[in-house]
C-alpha cells in the first residue's frame, strides 16, 4: 500500500491556506492510514496532535439522524409521523406565498426534516429566535428555540423542495420528546458511550477549551485564512443542543462512529448501534426532480440527499472513485465524513476553517479518490 500520494496532498494544503488538519481512514474495523500536518494555533507553535479537538458542525447530523433511526427501529416513531405528534406547535404552520403568507397545505413529517424538506431555513437571526433569546435572557433550551422556528413561516410547503436548514435541529427536540432524555444524554448513552467516544459531546468544558483548534476563516483569492472567533453561531444559547451543528470531538473519536455505520452498525468494539436495514434506508435517495435541482446548489456532483447524508447516486457525473451508495455529509469548518458500506470503508477528514469552498469542492473529493486509488479499490 502505497501512502505517500495522500500524505503529500495534506502537506501540501498548508500552501493553500489551511493552517492544520487531520485525515484517518478504517476499514474493516482497522486503521489504515493516519496523517496530522500543520499547527493548531495562529502563533503555529502547536502542532495537530491526536488530543486536537474541533467543532464538528454539521458532520453533527450524522449522528443526530442515526438517533432517529434508533428510535424509528425501536418502534417509538415512524419517518412519516407528523412532526405535530411530538411537537404540537408545528401542527398550524404558515408558508410564505408573494408578500404575505398563508396557513401551510401539507403536514410536515419527520421525514421532511431527515431529508431537508421542510420548509425550514437557517436564518439564525429570525426575529422569533432573537424574540426568545431576549425572553430568557440568552438562556434558551431546546425545546423553547425549536417552539421560536415554529412561529417563522416555511420558505415553501413541506415536501416540495430541498434546503439546509434548522430541520436536525428539530429533530433534536423530537428525540427528547420521544425519548424522555435530554439531547445529550439520549446520545450519549445510545451512541457515545456504546462506541468508547469519551471525547465527544456538545458541552464545551474547559478541558475541550484547552485543547481546541482555532477557528480561521478562508480567503479564496489569496489562498490564506485568518484567525476568527472560537465561538459557533449555530449554538444559540448555553442551553441549546444544536442537532445540526453542535457537537465538539477528535478524529480519534469521529472515526469510531463512521466506522460503524460502515460496518452494518456494528463499532470496532462489537457494540451494535444501527441496524443495517436502517442505514440502507438512511443511503436511500429520498429527493424528486424539484429537491435534487435545489440540492445542486451544493455542487456535490453526482450525489443526491438520503436521510441526513449526501448520497452517491451517478458515479459517470461524479467521476467518484467511491461505489453508488457512498454515503456522509460535511462541516462548516470543512470536517468531512465518508462512509462506505460497500469496502466497509470510513474516511474522516477536519480542519478547523470558516468559508472555505476549497475544502468541499477540492479537498474533500481528492482524499476520496486518493484513498481508494492507495487501497487499490476498484469500484
Amino acid at each position: 500500500m502505497n501512502r505517500t500520494e495522500l500524505r503529500d496532498f495534506l502537506n501540501a494544503l498548508e500552501s493553500f491556506g489551511i493552517p492544520g488538519c487531520d485525515c484517518v481512514v478504517h476499514r474493516n474495523h482497522k486503521p489504515v492510514f493516519r496523517h496530522m500536518t500543520g499547527y493548531a494555533d495562529k502563533e503555529r507553535t502547536k502542532p495537530i496532535t491526536r488530543n486536537t479537538t474541533y467543532w464538528m458542525y454539521s458532520t453533527t447530523k450524522l449522528l443526530t439522524c442515526t438517533s432517529v433511526m434508533q428510535l424509528v427501529e425501536k418502534g417509538c416513531l415512524t419517518l412519516d409521523d407528523p412532526v405535530y405528534a411530538y411537537l404540537p406547535e408545528y401542527k398550524y404552520l404558515k408558508v410564505r406565498s408573494g408578500l404575505g403568507v398563508k396557513p401551510a397545505q401539507n403536514t410536515m413529517t419527520i421525514r421532511h426534516l431527515m431529508s431537508m424538506q421542510s420548509g425550514l431555513n437557517y436564518n439564525i437571526s429570525a426575529p422569533s429566535i432573537i424574540q426568545t433569546l431576549k425572553d430568557t435572557k440568552g438562556q434558551a433550551t431546546t425545546r423553547e428555540l425549536v417552539q421560536a422556528f415554529a412561529r417563522e413561516p416555511l420558505d415553501f410547503e413541506p415536501g416540495t423542495r430541498f434546503q439546509y436548514s434548522f430541520s436536525h435541529d428539530v429533530l433534536a427536540a423530537v428525540i427528547e420528546v420521544v425519548s424522555g432524555y435530554s439531547f445529550d444524554r439520549y446520545m450519549e448513552e445510545n451512541i457515545l458511550e456504546p462506541l468508547g467516544m469519551s471525547n465527544t459531546g456538545f458541552e464545551l468544558t474547559p478541558e475541550r477549551q484547552a485543547l481546541m483548534s482555532d477557528q480561521f476563516r478562508y480567503n479564496a483569492l489569496s489562498r490564506t485564512a485568518k484567525p476568527i472567533s472560537e465561538k459557533n453561531e449555530y449554538v444559540l444559547s448555553p442551553n441549546y443542543l444544536s442537532g445540526g451543528a453542535g457537537l465538539i470531538s477528535k478524529a480519534d473519536d469521529f472515526i469510531l462512529f463512521l466506522d460503524a455505520m460502515c460496518n452494518g452498525g456494528i463499532g470496532a468494539n462489537g457494540c451494535r448501534i444501527l441496524n443495517k436495514e436502517s442505514i440502507e434506508l438512511m443511503r436511500s435517495d429520498q429527493l424528486a426532480a424539484q429537491s435534487r435541482q435545489d440540492f445542486s446548489a451544493f455542487d456535490r456532483k453526482g450525489y443526491s440527499y438520503g436521510l441526513g447524508v449526501r448520497v452517491l447516486v451517478d458515479k459517470e457525473v461524479s467521476g467518484a472513485k467511491s461505489p453508488l451508495g457512498e454515503f456522509g455529509w460535511d462541516g462548516a469548518a470543512g470536517a468531512s465524513a465518508l462512509i462506505d458500506p460497500v469496502n466497509h470503508l470510513a474516511i474522516f477528514y477536519v480542519q478547523h476553517v470558516r468559508a472555505c469552498e476549497y475544502a468541499y469542492q477540492t479537498i474533500h473529493p481528492r482524499i476520496r479518490d486518493l484513498t481508494y486509488e492507495m487501497l487499490q479499490l476498484n469500484t
